[in-house]
């Protein structure tokens, strides 16, 4: 299984950026996907997920209202979009999936992890 985060890069505070994170390996439409992020010296912290139709979604209270989890399962990708990012979610950004139809908020929730992808919001 090969999950591979991108779209990540540096912003000014404001903006905009559009993750992606194309799955290989799994059966994505079964599959339950998240996204979390880890910032320096911080544990690794739980940002979006959604089940295996896109029917069930949460988020974090801090990305809540800015940020969008989607998937495309004829794809086998899932996004992340990014809108009034603050310096504050400066981070690296992993996308997690699990052999099963829900997500969970955890990171021991997950079977899979991509690479993670850098994001910096400059204020």
């Amino acid at each position: 299984v090969q999950l591979q985060a991108s779209g990540g890069g540096l912003v000014q505070a404001g903006g905009s950026l559009r993750l992606s994170c194309a799955a290989s390996g799994l059966t994505v439409s079964d599959s339950g996907m998240a996204w979390f992020r880890q910032a320096p010296g911080k544990e690794r912290e739980f940002a979006a997920s959604i089940n295996w139709s896109g029917g069930i979604i949460y988020y974090a209270d801090s990305v809540k209202g800015r940020f969008t989890i989607s998937r495309d399962n004829s794809k086998s990708t899932v996004y992340l979009q990014m809108d009034s990012m603050k310096p504050e979610d400066t981070a690296v950004y992993y996308c997690a999936a699990r052999a099963r139809y829900y997500s969970g908020g955890r990171p021991i929730d997950y079977d899979y992890w991509g690479q993670g992808t850098q994001v910096t919001v400059s204020s």
